[in-house]
């Protein structure tokens, strides 16, 4: 009869466990003074990071959109809202939600604020040239002279620029993209957008915060309120038309009626031509009342189109700073030189305990 041959148990139980941290512990305990010192090594290298990091500026700027069309199906999703429910429907408008919040980000808007200008130390710049000046990229072009030559005039014609312009606004639109703007909807029931603009210039954090508000504002009310804008303006050249006729129709009908003065009662056909000018008069001044009114009526659809942009919070210096203070870079230095050097001669000692 085989003897049953006893299986090898590959699990460590608990004891063995308990064991063996209590051995790496009081090993870890020898080794304190290594510690301390990869500790304090780390602490240095924190401190050194402190002095070379540079602070980091936000200003931040909120507003608050109303619109009169709110009523309607926009009204009843605004109530159902209330409750709780989620209708959908926030494709109704190009400018709702995520997508107003995408027009802050948007490389137009971007570069029209880029091309604003802002007055530096008593001289009239562009945002651009301000971004430039900050990255210390003039010295960089210093040997370049396709570049040095290379300005950003405040307010250019954009569609003037040349290859090379394009793609240092490219360039710098990406950053601004990536690592300093931010745009927010704090909740889909309120209509209160927060913009954020960090960088490590207060001043360009400032000014390109209001600057771009000022941009994307613009271009909101006019893009919502085009339509009608178009429609008032034909009406008040069609008003302006018809006001002209009606004034020659009115002097016709004068000339007329003096040409017809003791005019012999039998000679009616000498009288046409002051009929058909009142004829004209006439027209004229129902088609003038009708479009008076029609723009007067397009005035008031005009101010109920342009929403209202309020601002809530503007930025005020100085802006907050985010500063990788000393006492952090000591601390977090020491923390990770501490931790990297316990790892090590843990593993140290667990593959020495191997081989």
């Amino acid at each position: 009869m085989n003897k049953i041959q006893p299986v090898e148990n590959d699990e460590i139980s608990l004891k063995e466990l308990f064991e063996k941290t209590k051995y790496l512990y009081s090993y870890l305990l020898l080794k304190w003074k290594i510690i301390v010192l990869m500790g304090i090594f780390g602490a240095s290298l924190g401190l050194l990071y402190s002095y070379t990091k540079k602070p980091k500026y936000t200003a931040t700027l909120t507003f608050a959109i109303e619109d009169e069309k709110g009523g309607g199906l926009g009204g009843a999703l605004g109530l159902a809202s209330t409750f709780g429910l989620d209708l959908g429907g926030s494709g109704g408008s190009i400018f709702t939600g995520s997508n107003l919040t995408e027009l802050f980000k948007s490389r137009s808007m971007v570069e029209k604020t880029l091309l604003s200008p802002v007055k530096v130390d008593g001289k009239l710049i562009s945002l651009a040239e301000m971004y430039i000046i900050n990255n210390d990229w003039r010295k960089k072009w210093n040997d370049r002279p396709k570049l040095s030559s290379i300005e950003f005039l405040p307010n250019a014609k954009r569609k003037l620029f040349t290859r090379t312009q394009d793609s240092i606004l490219g360039i710098i639109y990406k950053d601004l993209y990536k690592n300093s703007l931010s745009v927010a909807q704090k909740d889909k029931k309120i209509s209160i957008i927060s913009m954020d603009v960090t960088s490590k210039n207060e001043l360009f954090s400032f000014y390109f915060c209001e600057a771009l508000a000022r941009e994307v504002g613009d271009f909101y009310v006019s893009t919502k309120s085009k339509k009608a804008r178009l429609n008032m303006e034909i009406l008040e050249r069609q008003t302006d038309s018809i006001r002209a006729e009606l004034n020659g129709a009115i002097t016709g009908v004068a000339i007329a009626n003096d040409n017809t003065f003791n005019l012999n009662p039998a000679l009616n056909v000498r009288r046409t031509p002051s009929a058909r000018k009142q004829v004209d008069v006439q027209a004229n001044t129902a088609i003038l009342t009708e479009l008076v009114k029609q723009t007067e009526l397009a005035k008031v659809t005009l101010r109920k189109e342009t929403p209202l942009i309020q601002v809530i919070d503007y930025p005020i210096l100085p802006l907050e700073k985010d500063n990788f203070g000393k006492s952090k870079g000591i601390g977090l230095g020491f923390f990770i030189g501490a931790i990297l050097c316990m790892l090590f001669l843990t593993v140290r000692n667990l593959l020495s305990g191997l081989f």
